[in-house]
């Protein structure tokens, strides 16, 4: 199973302190945010991932590397300074190689509490081209944005006002595609975002949703990166060595 991490964007809202750190690095808990993430995805059978990166993307590479440290294949697709947005970047990761058939899709700064793993199957087990986790979120944590149903997220609109009474849900941050559903609707060297891609499968009845019952978090924003680390500081029971380094100790459990 393969995942690709979005991670090539500005992150101006963490300015200043990701104006020489990008995101997915911020420390959280004690330890790089990546970290984070890539033991949580090892843990739910994940082997590959691929890294789209731009802004600060060296520091990227050089941390996470060829991910061998933990338990992964690591590849890069750099945008460089000409951000695509979140569906061009994967164009550029389909028209570099990179791509497995389906693949999940994932942004740098989330942290969600959903097996990965059970994600992915039942997008293979839907036969659509296209899944997205959703949570019954009534307005709480950000602006409903889906209408879903039996399995289908039947409408997908962000920015509504008012929001209709039965767009109860909103996309819950993890997502799979097939590689030819993006190659059909993002031409080479576009800029493009997943979110018209995502409104046209929903009315068109090709996105599948799956339903996630816990909240997710984000490090995108101050209020947020707090509240994950009070979270994570206060789940983590894992050794760890004082230069908080995880490639110095074995970082997933095997």
């Amino acid at each position: 199973m393969q995942c690709v991490i979005l991670a090539g964007g500005l992150g101006t809202r963490m300015w200043p302190v990701a104006e020489s750190v990008p995101k997915t690095l911020l420390p959280v808990a004690g330890r790089p945010f990546a970290d984070w993430q890539l033991r949580w995805l090892v843990r739910s059978g994940i082997d590959s991932v691929v890294y789209c990166i731009g802004y600060l993307g060296e520091q990227i590479r050089d941390f996470v590397g060829d991910g061998g440290a933990w338990g992964l294949s690591v590849r890069y697709v750099d945008e460089g300074d000409q951000l695509r947005g979140t569906a061009g970047a994967l164009r550029l990761a389909a028209d570099e190689g990179v791509l497995d058939d389906s693949f999940l899709v994932l942004y740098g700064d989330s942290w969600l509490q959903v097996d990965p793993g059970d994600v992915f199957r039942a997008s293979e087990a839907s036969g659509l081209p296209a899944l997205m986790t959703v949570f019954e979120n009534e307005g709480r944590w950000d602006g409903s944005n889906v209408v879903y149903r039996d399995g289908r997220v039947l409408r997908y609109e962000k920015g509504l006002d008012p929001v209709p009474a039965d767009m109860r849900w909103i996309d819950y941050g993890l997502s799979v595609y097939t590689r030819a559903v993006i190659e059909a609707h993002v031409g080479p060297d576009e800029v493009a975002d997943l979110a018209p891609i995502c409104t046209a499968l929903a009315a068109g009845g090709r996105l599948a949703g799956y339903p996630v019952t816990e909240r997710f978090y984000e490090i995108g924003s101050p209020s947020g990166h707090s509240e994950l680390s009070d979270l994570l500081r206060a789940q983590d029971a894992e050794p760890r060595n004082p230069s908080g380094d995880p490639r110095e100790h074995d970082p997933v459990d095997r």
